[in-house]
């Protein structure tokens, strides 16, 4: 990325001195070896961060600018008179004043570094960005409104009379409060809450975004607001939110382990406390102690946060899980250093003419859906079920040209069910391998899909963007809800999987073939591997939410033919695959492909 700044000084007054780790970094940040168990959730030890103040900066342009495009991070009700200060005091009434909740942030994601020009008596300043959201007062990061793609203002040393006019104020400036996505990450905290999915059996997470700022005392308070005000719109079709009605009777009190909530919540009988309790135990996952929930000021349910996690797991995953790959039409298990290997769970006699597969545990059994190629090119699905070992597969009638990686849903219905995508349009399939048409009400071509661990949620590839969609299970049949376009640096994402509760694994294009986690809201990026090689065509993430096991945050991909791990990364080469005869003499061993979880 190039780093444009050009300089000089403001009618002899104003002198740039550019200190060393003081600008804006460059956007190609450090290649990440090494991945563990996200920690998506600290906000309880409370770090109080600020933004920085106009005079941090000092004489430096170029920090001065990173810093008022934080200046409006914090707490709602202040971000104006926040941003102010950074603006010329004749032209603070420029930018309208708006108070609680009607405060939103434009958050957008610098493309390249800004550009200052010196003119006669300021700078001009020129930051090229990509519009990322809008962060609401209620820690809900939006679609975005603006559509610019570029923001023009000056920097002069005219300070408001009786202070000190030392460092830069901004002129003309945008008419819209804007928070860069570096703001974002450093000044709050994400949050992931949940909510009930429709019937009632399955916590969905929904994502919040918490300002360092907020007191400890007051952070209970902000999730209680977060709940009663629902889920975020993309997800209200697959989940439930409170009751009708249901607010908070002045904030939360307490602290050092216990909290008191009140409530106005109709309709609060047992079922419903008892389902609150387990929605505030997870949605203040970093808390422990007991939250008494009063209900018109009179005392219903004590909730033990500790407890009612623990009688009311969130996505039960195996921490045993085992790697594999499809070598020469067959699956195999695959062996890491460090790693057991684990057994093949489909009978030989079926083991065979396969192009990649979907596996899953449920209960004792495990599930197979593989995509299997004919004698004549054309691919089809083919599932089975079975007790440790799949005896037996059943192949649908229907043929594709090309077909993705199939995927399970998790669901607590007794019909296990699953995605895949054929010649570009998405398909549910059922246990007997017959697949149906999804329709998404999106135009364009879908050319991968992921399923969340609850179930409720998808991660889906149209066009080469990235769109997030949930899932309502009504009669057992998965119906997917209109999808939220993401916005994201990667271009020409080729794939995509799941790697924590509110983070997905995405390889796109970011100048060359890369692999980033992205949050569920598009808002935060973290490059995992800024350099594949070849675009990547095949990804499976062993998720982060089994925290227990040595392979949570995990994942392995294919680039041109070619298998790859990561943790560190690593190619997967043929005599790590189980149970393969040795080629003949002369004979070049196969690559293994399509690197899959068990779990």
């Amino acid at each position: 990325m190039r780093r444009r700044l050009l300089t000089g000084a403001l009618g002899g007054v104003l002198v740039l001195g550019v200190a060393a780790g003081c600008g804006i970094p460059d956007r190609s940040a450090v290649q990440i070896e090494q991945r563990g168990p996200a920690a998506e959730t600290n906000w309880s030890l409370g770090r109080g961060t600020e933004p920085p103040t106009r005079e941090a900066s000092g004489s430096d342009a170029e920090a001065f600018v990173r810093n008022f495009l934080a200046a409006a991070a914090g707490e709602p009700d202040r971000a104006y008179e926040r941003v102010t200060r950074f603006i010329a005091t004749s032209e603070r009434d420029r930018l309208p004043d708006k108070q609680g909740s009607e405060v939103a942030l434009s958050v957008v994601r610098l493309t390249d570094d800004p550009v200052i020009e010196p003119d006669v008596d300021s700078m001009k300043v020129t930051i090229s960005v990509q519009q990322v959201g809008l962060l609401r007062a209620n820690g809900m990061l939006v679609p975005p409104v603006a559509t610019d793609s570029t923001y023009e203002f000056r920097l002069v040393s005219a300070g408001p009379t009786g202070e000190d006019d030392a460092g830069y104020y901004v002129s003309d400036p945008p008419n819209v409060l804007l928070l860069s996505d570096d703001a974002l990450r450093r000044y709050y905290q994400a949050e992931a809450i949940y909510f009930w999915n429709s019937d009632r059996t399955q916590l969905v997470p929904d994502q919040r975004y918490l300002s360092s700022a907020v007191p400890p005392e007051r952070r209970v308070s902000e999730v209680i607001r977060w709940l009663t005000a629902g889920p975020s719109d993309w997800l209200r079709i697959g989940v439930a939110g409170l009751p009708d009605r249901t607010e908070m009777i002045n904030n939360a009190t307490g602290s050092d382990g216990r909290w008191e909530v009140n409530l106005d919540m109709p309709g609060a009988d047992e079922q419903r406390l008892e389902q609150l309790a387990t929605q505030l135990a997870w949605s203040l996952r970093e808390l422990h102690g007991t939250v008494e929930v009063k209900i018109l000021n009179q005392s219903r349910k004590v909730v033990d946060l500790a407890e009612q996690r623990r009688l009311n797991p969130l996505d039960p995953v195996e921490v045993n899980a085992r790697r594999y790959c499809v070598y020469e039409g067959a699956i195999h298990a695959l062996t890491v250093v460090g790693e057991a290997a684990g057994s093949v769970p489909l009978a030989a006699e079926v083991n065979h003419d396969i192009v990649s597969a979907g596996l899953r545990r449920i209960d004792n059994d495990v599930l197979v859906a593989a995509v299997v190629a004919g004698a004549d090119g054309r691919q089809r699905l083919a599932v089975g079920r079975g007790g440790g070992v799949v005896e037996t597969l059943t192949t649908g009638t229907s043929r594709y040209a090309a077909m993705s990686r199939p995927v399970w849903i998790r669901s607590d219905g007794a019909r296990p069910a699953g995605l895949v995508v054929a010649d570009g349009r998405l398909y549910r399939f059922d246990s007997q391998a017959t697949t149906r048409q999804v329709q998404l009400g999106l135009p364009g071509r879908v050319t991968a899909v992921a399923a969340a661990l609850d179930g409720h949620r998808l991660a889906l590839i149209v066009d080469g963007t990235l769109h997030v969609a949930a899932i309502n299970w009504e009669g057992e049949v998965p119906t997917v809800g209109p999808a939220r376009r993401l916005v994201s640096s990667l271009s020409d994402a080729t794939a995509v999987d799941w790697s924590a509760a509110n983070l997905l694994l995405v390889a796109g294009s970011a100048g060359r073939p890369a692999i980033y986690d992205v949050s569920v809201d598009g808002a935060l990026e973290t490059p995992l591997r800024e350099d594949t090689g070849s675009q990547v065509d095949h990804l499976a993430a062993y998720p982060a939410i089994a925290e227990r096991s040595p392979l949570a945050g995990s994942f392995m991909y294919e680039a041109n033919g070619v298998a790859y791990r990561s943790n560190p990364f690593d190619r997967i080469n043929r005599d790590q695959v189980q149970d393969v005869t040795p080629p003949p003499a002369g004979v070049r061993p196969g690559n293994p492909t399509a690197p899959v979880f068990l779990y």
